[in-house]
């Protein structure tokens, strides 16, 4: 008997729930585990503020619902038009939120502006329980009081706050004390990123595939006690685990679509994510750099809808090794970047996963 749903329940075939644009690739962090090895200045190539405005047009394109834009870096508050494209895309009716860093940049004023133009939410990364631990992973000391400062200062303004948590090897036993921190800070919710080893991230370690699946125990023990959603980043396995354990909690089939996990389900890269560069290139995901092509020559509608790579992505039964055999495809699909990060072929089986189905 099939646990989910036919496949087309789970293909987001119209539009992206989430587009993420990398505004620019300044940082004055140098956090050990960056997707996009920031740098110190801005790129000359970078979009244009014309062509940032002509980015939100494209968006439109998708109809409604339209995707959720998420302004991502980088360090997004390094770009002066900043406040003007959240502004413009307000206007638009398109839902923005800001995935800042924790620097000097980032202020109660600055926050007040952005707030004020349109920004609907914010993320902020936490990466260790203490200032050693996080500003180790950071590169810059004094990071981690700057991130809980910064989260004061979004809860004193109202602003919807997201933490998000990098998983590794490194991380594993400090995930408690986190968790515990974070319930002091009135955030929404946390993101667990699972490390994908691109860019700086190569020289970490990411979790077996058996410490993988006991952390997603773990965190759906901690979902249903928390006032906040918890999420699993590029480890769609997660929602694998939460189906399963529902269900031998006696929640029926509409009581796991409602639930904030629940209404993740098939959502992975290119199939309900894409990405732009900060050259305006076009990707399934920041982490999967498998670039379809150029905002500045074909449209971002068209691309999602009709190029072969994200079709790919979103038929499932092109998956290889065992997610093609999983009777959780459709829901899970395993993490395309992560296969794509281990095999150069973003269809191979997630390597993380431990399930044998």
């Amino acid at each position: 008997m099939p646990v989910v749903a036919a496949d087309a329940g789970y293909v987001f075939s119209r539009a992206p729930r989430m587009i993420y644009w990398e505004m620019t690739r300044a940082c004055d962090l140098a956090c050990r585990h960056c997707r996009a090895e920031a740098i110190s200045r801005r790129d000359p190539h970078e979009l244009s503020t014309p062509e940032a405005l002509s980015l939100l047009d494209q968006i439109l394109e998708f109809g409604d619902p339209l995707p959720h834009l998420v302004c991502t870096g980088g360090d997004p508050l390094l770009r002066p038009d900043l406040e003007s494209v959240i502004a413009a895309g307000s206007a638009r009716g398109i839902g923005v939120s800001l995935a800042p860093s924790a620097t000097a940049n980032l202020s109660p004023a600055a926050l007040e502006r952005l707030h004020a133009a349109g920004m609907q939410s914010m993320s902020l990364s936490l990466d260790g329980s203490t200032p050693q631990r996080h500003d180790e992973f950071r590169g810059v000391p004094g990071t981690f009081d700057a991130t809980l400062a910064a989260a004061r200062w979004a809860r004193t303004l109202g602003i919807p706050l997201q933490l998000n948590t990098l998983v590794t090897a490194q991380t594993r036993e400090d995930l408690p004390a986190l968790y515990a921190l974070a319930r002091d800070l009135d955030i929404m919710r946390w993101s667990l990123f699972f490390l994908i080893t691109v860019g700086r991230g190569r020289d970490l370690e990411e979790l077996t595939p058996a410490d993988a699946e006991a952390v997603m125990h773990w965190l759906y023990d901690r979902s249903r006690e928390s006032r906040f959603g918890i999420a699993a980043t590029e480890a769609p396995h997660f929602r694998r685990v939460a189906l399963v354990r529902m269900r031998d909690e006696g929640f029926d089939g509409a009581a796991v679509r409602r639930s904030p996990i629940g209404r993740g389900f098939g959502v992975r890269d290119g199939n309900g994510v894409m990405f732009i560069s900060h050259r305006g290139e076009v990707t399934p995901a920041g982490f999967l750099p498998v670039v379809t092509g150029n905002v500045r020559d074909r449209s971002l509608a068209d691309l999602y809808r009709n190029h072969l790579v994200f079709t790919a992505l979103r038929d499932v039964s092109a998956f290889g090794g065992k997610c093609a055999r999983c009777e959780y495809r459709s829901l899970c699909g395993g993490s395309r970047a992560r296969a794509f990060a281990h095999t150069g072929d973003y269809l191979a089986a997630d390597p993380l996963c431990a399930y044998v189905p």
